[in-house]
This record gives C-alpha cells, structure tokens and sequence, in this order.
C-alpha cells in the first residue's frame, strides 16, 4: 500500500470536540487542526453535524479531521479522518487512499503502533500517556518513556500524544520530538477554556521556537 499523504508542519495543539459549536470558538485562535468526535446521534444528525464542520473549518482554513466515520469524511471531501483500532479493522482503507484525504490512526500499545507504522498513515496518534477521564480506558496508561521509544521509530511519520494532557503536564510532552498532542476535557471541561487554550499555545511557542 502507497503512504498516506503527508503532514509536512506541527501538527500542535490538536483539540477533540464533539460539535460545530466548538469548532466555531475555537476558530478564533491559532489552532490549525481540530478533530470532530461524535457520538449518539443518529445518522441524519451526524452527517449534517459534518457538512457544516467541513464549511467552517474550510472558511477559517481549519484542518478537520472526523472521527470513525470514513466514508462521510470522504463523501463530503474532509481534510482527514481518525480511526481508532476497532474502527480501523472495519475500514476501507485503500478507499481512504485512493480519496486523497488524510489519515490518523490511534494506537494504545507498541504492537499496534508497529502495525500503524506498517500502514504509513498521515500521523499516528500514541496515548492515553496520563490517567484520563474522558473516556473509560481498558489498558494503563504509556507514560512518558514510551513516547522516547515511539519518537525512534517514527521515521518521518508524525506523533501525535493524547490523554490526561493539561498544563502543567504539558512540558514533559514537549521536551520530547512530538509533533502534535490532542486534548479533550482540558478545554472543553475547563471553567475558562479560552485562557486554557491561549495557555496552551504560550507553552508551545516556549518551547518551539
């Protein structure tokens, strides 16, 4: 199977929302790449919750990335799409290729991250590396040694860390040659999510000078 296309720059700050309406507040910062994450809503809603995501983040040059389902993401021409591992083994992944779109893959251990490695997607996505709440987890935690291990066998594959991220953990990500983390509750569940996310990129322009 041919590579995925390439992410050539940071990936950086990578937000995980579960609406448009979240993706239009944060439009209004420097974020360049959101993922659309949604869950129970019926497949009418879903898809019409997507084509307006997809208008938004075209208008303010968002790259969006929709979470599981493929085949909307290429029907209505998304920058990318993120599978998890269960949705990975169901998708069509040579349609995927073949549309030109963008792929993540989301990976919990080394095994599956060997396997993403073998796919060439566009990122690969390592985690949880911090205790999280914002989803039940069925394995421990990475930690930060594994993303040492990780980072040697990218190859020009970019990382992408998720999973009990927030401020103060922040640094101990960075110090490391990642490419991007994603965050969920950190903004969404913050009591001031906007002075989160203008934190967030003051450690990042500290550290990627």
């Amino acid at each position: 199977m041919k590579n995925f296309p390439i992410i050539t720059r940071k990936i950086g700050l990578y937000p995980i929302v579960d609406s448009t309406s979240w993706i239009k507040k944060l439009s209004k910062f420097n974020i360049k790449n959101i993922q659309l994450r949604i869950k129970k809503k019926s497949e009418f809603d879903i898809e019409r919750e997507i084509i307006t995501a997809i208008k938004i983040s075209e208008i303010k040059k968002i790259n969006l990335y929709i979470n599981d389902y493929w085949k909307l993401a290429i029907k209505h021409k998304a920058y990318g799409v993120h599978l998890g591992q269960e949705d990975l083994k169901k998708a069509n992944l040579k349609l995927i290729l073949n549309s030109g779109i963008k792929l993540g893959v989301s990976t919990r251990n080394e095994i599956e991250f060997n396997e993403a490695i073998s796919l060439r997607p566009s990122y690969i996505a390592i985690g949880h590396i911090f205790p999280t709440g914002s989803k039940k987890m069925e394995c421990m935690p990475q930690g930060l040694k594994k993303i040492k291990t990780y980072i040697q066998k990218k190859d020009t594959i970019p990382i992408v860390a998720i999973g009990g991220i927030t401020l103060k953990r922040l640094p101990l990500i960075l110090n490391f040659n990642i490419d991007g983390f994603s965050l969920i509750s950190a903004i969404t569940k913050s009591k001031n999510w906007k002075f989160s996310v203008l934190e967030f990129l003051k450690i990042i322009e500290k550290y990627w000078k």
